[in-house]
């Protein structure tokens, strides 16, 4: 699989989209405004407390106090407290040699007996706000780097399970147990497999820098403040996500060209030769078709190759999903395979759909009925199949005797919606249509449709005129019309008027009458 970044630059901030094998899986804004961010460090101070939540609304300096429960202080909170408090004096050393733990906290223990009503606390985010609620927070800190992350107060290695062979994870336990600091943890990453003991020796120093940092910038700070901020968005994501198959990343911007290629020489200097400056006169996000794919992915309907599609509803209470077959229906298979074939290509696009728009909770998707059990269980393994590269957690049930599975989903990030209608430019802005930039996909996919399953055999196309000079424009052999005729061996006339509005299009039979399309549900 191959994976590309496409890194916009714009006023208004960074959005980067990423492909795979030329699909939009993902898409991320990295906003300017944005102050506060998942990975910060902030020496925080307690405003509640919610003894029946057995949680703590905590002031980070954001309009929205953030949220911290009882299980997310970690069982070493108590010696983070007291390392902090020192640091905050000025009297703590730079790192935990020599630095007496104290005893752990029991996981069923109360919040009221950790911390109190104005205390000050040092705090991760590790989710930005959602909806009406504010910043997530842990008091279990974490130093994330490509290969390892640093844990303090804690004296274990543990390697990724995905590190398969057994001699690879002794090596690795041995090499990070030898350059561990005292009083540090670390989960060694896949990323991490085959590196030389010098690269992860390089990334260990990195790490404790980062925690020396977060120390000095405790002394004397007064609540709350950001003591440490994360990466960018930009270096984030090509921190946790290049490996081999990420084969390239196009950015529009010399400053960002600059920083991601240097941060890259540092992680992976072999895969500096695949960022490239983008200098084209077409917008970055146009060139690459991103912003085709942006229109196309975040309607309330999402079509599918082959005339299925899908439609997706947000409720208050969670997302439903239906699988629609349209006119993807093989007249030479029987009800059942047709189902499971639609079925099958929908569990690819909900994969897709759900980790690009990042949406969590609970998801029921209603597929289309099927009756044979084990065509249930290959829509089934379909869509966990699909759901491998979604690093959210999740959790999916079995079809049951409805058609329907049940997803659950951890959401990171507030959902991303896009608004995909435009204003139409006929009629100043009192209504709204479907994006101009999918016109001559959805007049293609209506005109194949016609001559696939209603075999009309001659027909008109009426158009706007300057829809009629875009699909004529060529000339002969090269025009858009050209083409349909070589496609379908049959010549299709195109017309306009006046009267049409600009995305209005009619299809006519030989008898000069409107053509019905009639697609099923």
């Amino acid at each position: 699989m191959n994976k590309e970044l496409i890194v916009n630059s714009g006023e208004s901030g960074i959005e980067l989209a990423l492909l795979e094998d030329k699909n939009l899986v993902e898409l991320h804004r990295d906003g300017n405004q944005e102050k506060i961010i998942v990975g910060d460090v902030i020496w925080a101070s307690v405003n509640k407390l919610l003894p029946s939540l057995n949680a703590a609304f905590v002031d980070i300096g954001h309009q929205k106090n953030g949220f911290i429960h009882y299980s997310d202080l970690s069982p070493q909170i108590r010696s983070l407290l007291k390392y902090a408090k020192a640091a905050n004096d000025g009297i703590a050393p730079y790192d935990l040699r020599g630095f007496k733990l104290e005893p752990e906290t029991h996981k069923t223990g109360k919040i009221t007996s950790v911390i109190s009503k104005k205390q000050s606390i040092l705090v991760q985010v590790t989710k930005e706000p959602i909806s009406t609620k504010g910043h997530r927070l842990t008091a279990e800190l974490s130093f994330p780097g490509r290969y390892m992350v640093l844990i303090p107060f804690v004296n274990y290695v543990n390697v990724s399970k995905k590190i398969n062979n057994p001699e690879e994870r002794k090596r690795l336990m041995r090499l990070v147990e030898s350059i561990k600091p005292q009083n540090f943890g670390v989960i060694v990453r896949t990323n991490a497999e085959g590196k030389t003991v010098a690269e992860l020796h390089e990334e260990m120093n990195a790490m404790m820098a980062k925690w020396k940092e977060q120390t000095l910038n405790l002394k004397g700070a007064k609540a709350p403040r950001k003591v440490l901020s994360e990466l960018n968005k930009t270096s984030t994501i090509l921190r946790d996500l290049l490996d081999t198959s990420f084969n390239r990343i196009v950015v529009n911007s010399r400053e960002v060209y600059d920083d991601v290629k240097q941060y890259i020489s540092k992680i992976a200097p072999d895969k500096e030769s695949i960022v490239q400056l983008y200098t084209g006169k077409t917008p970055i996000f146009d060139q690459y078709e991103v912003t085709k794919q942006i229109k196309l992915s975040f309607g309330k309907t999402v079509n599918i190759e082959g005339g299925a599609y899908i439609v997706i509803e947000h409720t208050e209470a969670l997302h439903v999903i239906d699988v629609n077959s349209g006119f993807k229906m093989n007249n030479e298979e029987s009800q059942e395979v047709n189902a499971l074939r639609v079925n099958l290509d929908a569990a690819k696009e909900i994969a897709r759909q759900l980790r690009l728009r990042d949406i969590g909770g609970i998801i029921v998707v209603d597929f289309i009925d099927i009756r044979n059990p084990e065509y249930k269980k290959q829509v089934f393994t379909a869509l966990i199949q699909a759901m491998k590269s979604d690093k959210a957690r999740h959790s999916i049930l079995p079809m049951s005797k409805f058609g329907l599975i049940q997803i659950t989903r951890e959401r990171m990030k507030p959902q991303l919606t896009i608004e995909t209608s435009e204003q139409c430019p006929t009629c100043g802005g009192e209504g709204k249509i479907g994006p101009s930039i999918l016109l001559m996909d959805r007049i293609h996919k209506d005109l194949q449709f016609i001559l696939e399953k209603q075999n009309q055999k001659k027909l008109s196309l009426v158009v706007h005129p300057y829809m009629e000079g875009y699909i004529r424009f060529g000339g002969f052999l090269r025009s858009i019309q050209w083409k349909w005729f070589f496609k379908y061996k049959r010549w299709i006339n195109v017309d306009s008027t006046d009267s049409m509005a600009l995305v209005e299009y009619h299809f006519y039979d030989k008898d000069g009458e409107e053509i019905e399309i009639k697609q099923t549900g």
